[in-house]
């Protein structure tokens, strides 16, 4: 009988972004934008399929030296625009299809005097032993994509 060790790892970051609501929900939605930003830095983003319904498709394709071709796959739970998305995230995906970690992702977006709150919450559900690298690096890896969105909504909301 196999016993399994329970996760427990959540990140909660917490920023005001200086662009409108609807524009911070466009990079969170929008196949192009995401693609810009949604990873560390030192990654770069080949692909990206997403569409924000429940059920359906998310995925991403991040590359980095020590992870090329490294795919991020889940499925929007819950998507009520402007203001929440909630997804799951698989990755480290092994050669059965298997996701090495998994995480449910929440995300809010409130108006607030023109710019908006971003309030990210993402949980761990499940992790293999080999992926205590990742989970040390959650917090500091959500930060570094968040930064990469606040610089392109620079760009974009002139």
């Amino acid at each position: 009988m196999e016993t399994k060790t329970a996760v427990k790892k959540e990140v909660r970051i917490e920023r005001i972004l200086n662009a409108p609501r609807k524009l911070v929900w466009k990079a969170w939605t929008d196949e192009k934008l995401m693609t810009e930003w949604f990873s560390p830095r030192g990654f770069t983003n080949s692909g990206c399929k997403l569409d924000p319904r429940p059920g359906g498709v998310f995925q991403i394709c991040m590359n980095h030296p020590q992870f090329p071709n490294h795919w991020s796959k889940g499925e929007f739970i819950e998507v009520k625009e402007p203001e929440k998305i909630v997804f799951t995230s698989k990755a480290f995906i092994d050669e059965s299809g298997q996701a090495k970690l998994e995480n449910i992702n929440t995300i809010t977006l409130e108006e607030v005097g023109g710019k908006t709150k971003l309030t990210l919450h993402a949980v761990v559900v499940k992790a293999a032993p080999d992926m205590e690298f990742a989970l040390n690096g959650m917090n500091q890896g959500w930060n570094e994509s968040i930064d990469k969105l606040e610089e392109l909504l620079k760009t974009i909301n002139k």
